[in-house]
């Protein structure tokens, strides 16, 4: 996952202060009993000094060489971008099994279903839950049905939208099954 920092100037409260002079602010409520108090000094060697109250600075992002290599000129669509690579074995379903590059992002590479395979990876995204579960493995000890769906097995690696994917899916039992069926059409549908 790509670390991004960003340098943001600190607004002193003095500056905010100003934004609101205290001859035009007034406290409310039933103990308001005038105007209310300033930040900004009226006397002393500071009385004078008003900073001016401009626009809000805008976070930067750090050059190459502080952020690990990455720089801004990565820019976020890069980020966010599917790249994956999908293995299949023993499916069963003609032309299904090999090694497949899968791009969203704009949609490439050699899956033989890419644009409906993307489809269903930023649908699955859209859903806090399907960013969760998409591609998460069955936990260990989790109690599941005793269905065998065959000798299908597939391995996916690599980043959906910026975050890291190293997984594989077979259809064991219901729990595998289930989740390899989330997966169709990134995965050939079995059935």
């Amino acid at each position: 996952m790509l670390r991004r920092l960003a340098l943001t100037a600190v607004v002193p409260l003095a500056v905010l202060a100003t934004a609101v002079p205290a001859s035009t602010a007034t406290a409310s409520g039933p103990a308001a009993s005038g105007p209310v108090p300033s930040a900004v000094p009226t006397s002393g060697p500071f009385a004078a000094a008003r900073p001016a109250l401009g626009p809000l600075p805008m976070p930067l992002p750090l050059p190459g060489f502080l952020d690990g290599g990455e720089g801004a000129g990565s820019g976020e669509a890069d980020e966010a971008r599917t790249r994956l690579t999908v293995r299949v074995e023993n499916s069963g379903v003609p032309g299904a099994d090999g090694t497949f590059e899968l791009e969203c992002g704009p949609i490439g590479g050699t899956h033989p279903e890419g644009r409906a395979a993307c489809d269903r990876l930023a649908e699955a995204g859209a859903t806090r839950a399907g960013r969760q579960e998409l591609f998460r493995e069955t936990p260990e000890g989790t109690m599941c049905t005793m269905i065998h769906g065959g000798d299908a097995f597939a391995r996916i690696v690599g980043t959906w939208e910026g975050r890291a994917v190293d997984t594989t899916a077979t259809r064991r039992d219901g729990c595998e099954i289930a989740r390899w069926n989330s997966l169709v059409p990134v995965l050939p549908d079995v059935r």
